[in-house]
């Protein structure tokens, strides 16, 4: 595994598992990474998967750049849930925060690839939030065949389709499957999932949806 493929790496386990879980993962990895404690809350769910994770800026690298023929992520349409959504980059504030994408947006995760581009690229929403569902609300009910579709800033669709999902334990995250080394394009989406936690403030699980590009039109 390269120095940069860890880094990235690195960034996802502090935004998906939370900073006192992914701290221990990421002391294994040999990277330095500072946390902050959730806040607590009452609220009604969020469906936040990257809320509260802080990480140095100093241990990420940002992927190479994509292939010229691949423009940013601009829009993603899952039929079979009904999704179509502006996509928004999101990576590191300048305080090491992660960013999350506004309610109603779904969140190209920028230090990775993108979509279309090779290896797997990771595509984040939320799933509800205090004011109602939101994004990836119906992300549980994909199968194995649905289409998706990310249209880059270019107007260009890239296709794919799903092969796989699962959901997990925010304390068992397969990053190993989510950061596979595949030498094709694949596509991740990940939202919150499972109960939600009152004390943290924060659901228990991630649903994670795997897709491989395809050249025709699989949208269904």
């Amino acid at each position: 595994m390269t120095g940069r493929m860890r880094t990235t790496r690195a960034a996802l386990l502090v935004l998906l598992l939370g900073p006192v879980i992914a701290l221990a993962v990421l002391a294994v990895l040999h990277h330095t990474l500072l946390s902050s404690p959730p806040e607590r809350s009452a609220v009604p769910p969020q469906g936040d998967i990257m809320e509260d994770a802080v990480a140095a800026q100093s241990t990420i690298e940002l992927a190479p750049p994509a292939p010229a023929q691949v423009a940013r992520p601009a829009r993603i349409e899952v039929p079979a849930i009904d999704v179509d959504a502006d996509v928004v980059p999101v990576g590191l504030r300048d305080d090491g925060a992660m960013e999350v994408p506004q309610q109603g947006l779904a969140g190209w995760y920028r230090p990775g690839p993108r979509p279309g581009a090779p290896g797997p690229a990771v595509i984040v929403a939320h799933v509800d939030s205090g004011s109602g569902p939101d994004v990836f609300v119906q992300l549980h009910r994909l199968r194995a065949g649905d289409g998706i579709a990310v249209t880059d800033a270019r107007g260009t669709p890239h296709r794919f389709v799903v092969t796989g999902i699962e959901q997990v334990s925010k304390d068992a995250l397969p990053i190993e499957r989510i950061w596979s080394d595949d030498a094709g394009a694949t596509l991740r989406l990940i939202t919150c999932g499972g109960q939600f936690d009152r004390d943290s403030g924060h659901y228990r699980d991630n649903i994670i949806v795997y897709a491989d590009a395809v050249a025709e039109d699989r949208l269904r």
